[in-house]
């Protein structure tokens, strides 16, 4: 689905309405990543995006790490991390994903975005630090805790109504800041941004609003918050935390 919304007197789209295989993507095999089931569906199928915020929840190793990855490297973005201007690289882990996929760009939307995947974050630091962009204000990220420096970076680069990709942010965040990166997002949505998010999190999967994509054995499908495996776990986990325990420590 896409949606048209007025800017500046022009009418504008999302900044990704799908994205699509290209000709030459490879069929679903024994090798990773096309084993992944939810990696081989978006090589057929494509994927179409909503406006506003997309979750893919799953299981570790179900792919939705590796669909976020693709996305935003095949929109433009640093495979480590960071904005389309952002240009480093310490050891390449990516998939090659993003050399089989096409993004179909909304009208008239801004070009802007940025990749936030949790475990190059110190590195992004570092590169921060010694390439520091005009206009932006100069955040002290490596004298802040793990989860400051995750707010402090959301406050400072998340502006912009561009397309945003994150893998696990709730890795760094407190119960309040993910409450805190809700606000976020919403933020961005209402100024005409785009999200997908690979999440673990049942609170930041709540966001009203948002598309949940749960990615599984069965490839990817719509799912409602209340139905998700990840809520039922948690749900029962926090009701009878010794109906789990008992069985590790037994």
């Amino acid at each position: 689905m896409s949606s048209y919304w007025e800017q500046g007197g022009l009418r504008r789209q999302q900044p990704v309405v799908a994205v699509r295989p290209n000709d030459d993507a490879p069929p679903p095999s024994g090798e990773w990543p096309t084993s992944i089931p939810a990696v081989a569906q978006v090589l057929q199928d494509g994927i179409d995006l909503d406006p506003g915020v997309t979750f893919l929840v799953g299981e570790n190793g179900s792919g939705k790490s590796t669909i976020v990855e693709g996305i935003a490297i095949a929109y433009g973005l640093s495979p480590e991390g960071g904005s389309r201007q952002a240009r480093r690289s310490t050891r390449p882990t990516e998939s090659p994903l993003s050399d089989w996929l096409r993004i179909q760009r909304g009208v008239g939307a801004d070009r802007w975005g940025f990749f936030l995947r949790a475990e190059t974050m110190h590195s992004f630091y570092t590169y921060l630090e010694e390439n520091p962009s005009t206009g932006l204000p100069d955040v002290p990220f490596h004298e802040m805790s793990h989860g400051e420096s995750f707010l402090a970076l959301l406050g400072s680069r998340f502006s912009d109504p561009g397309f945003y990709c994150l893998d696990e942010p709730e890795a760094a965040l407190s119960f309040g800041s993910t409450l805190s990166l809700i606000s976020v997002l919403q933020r961005i949505v209402a100024d005409g941004g785009q999200v997908l998010c690979a999440t673990h999190s049942p609170v930041l999967a709540a966001l009203p609003g948002a598309r949940i994509l749960e990615v599984g054995e069965w490839g990817l499908r719509e799912a409602e918050w209340g139905d998700l495996e990840l809520v039922r776990h948690w749900r029962s986990y926090l009701d009878e935390p010794g109906r789990y325990l008992r069985h590790l420590l037994d």
